[in-house]
């Protein structure tokens, strides 16, 4: 399994496909397992994807620094130092999406196009989840086992029209997610540093061509966080999937074409 040393701790990452690179930044508690395989499969026909788990999830190392939405920004960059990637696309999602935009703020040299997915700027100005995703998200789940733990994640991450229609495809994304799963101690600092997130009035600074995607049905990030981005980043473009929840799998083509036409358009 393909390690690199990224700032004080060793990263787990993948590479798929040849091109110009496509760095993929995964959500809260996310790693590697969580990404649709045919979105990989689709977008490394035309891009380098590399993909990695953050600081504390997946197969990478936790530490004992604080965990900041900036300090996963500058593991990304170490990453592509690491690897010998001057500059790439960056395509985030959830939490992903704002170490992200934190990317594109400290680092946008090495930042070609930026595409946030189902995400926020964080802090006074953006919306809030519906009280019972918030209630989701700061559980206690000390006592409850991964499998629990994910399977009360689910109604949050996809429709609950996708879940009675597709239970194959449920159950697959579940065991997904169930690989590495994330400690509950590095879970909650990567929960405090999404709390403690706020780019707002710092988004008319980014300068390079962003696409913004989110799901009409999103409960953890409700979709008026889409508008609130797009109003505040001056070259960026928002695309709204009305049938979607926090993961856009409902409309996976749809959001696949949206992205390519983006990434190849001169």
């Amino acid at each position: 399994m393909p390690k690199v040393k990224v700032n004080d701790i060793q990263m787990y990452y993948e590479v798929h496909g040849e091109g110009f690179p496509l760095i993929m930044i995964m959500g809260l508690s996310g790693n590697i397992n969580w990404w649709d395989p045919h979105l990989i499969a689709k977008l490394s026909t035309k891009f380098q994807l590399v993909v990695f788990d953050n600081r504390g999830a997946g197969r990478t190392d936790t530490s004992n620094r604080k965990y900041t939405v900036k300090l996963f920004a500058d593991d990304s960059a170490s990453l592509m130092d690491a690897l010998g990637i001057s500059r790439a696309h960056v395509l985030g999602i959830s939490m992903g999406g704002m170490i992200a935009q934190e990317l594109a703020l400290s680092y946008p040299e090495k930042v070609g196009k930026l595409i946030l997915c189902s995400t926020t700027c964080g802090g006074p100005k953006s919306v809030p989840p519906s009280e019972k995703a918030l209630g989701m998200l700061t559980a206690d789940n000390r006592a409850l086992s991964h499998e629990e733990v994910i399977r009360m994640a689910i109604p949050f991450l996809v429709t609950g029209k996708f879940i009675e229609d597709n239970p194959d495809l449920v159950e697959f994304k579940t065991r997904q997610m169930l690989k590495v799963p994330i400690s509950n101690a590095a879970y909650i600092r990567q929960l405090d540093a999404i709390m403690e997130f706020d780019a707002y009035e710092r988004l008319s600074q980014i300068k390079v061509p962003t696409l913004i995607l989110h799901g009409k049905q999103d409960m953890l990030v409700p979709p008026e966080n889409g508008s609130i981005l797009a109003t505040a980043i001056l070259d960026s473009k928002l695309v709204y999937f009305k049938n979607s929840a926090h993961e856009l799998t409902e409309e996976t083509e749809k959001a696949i074409s949206v992205v390519l036409d983006f990434l190849l358009e001169s």
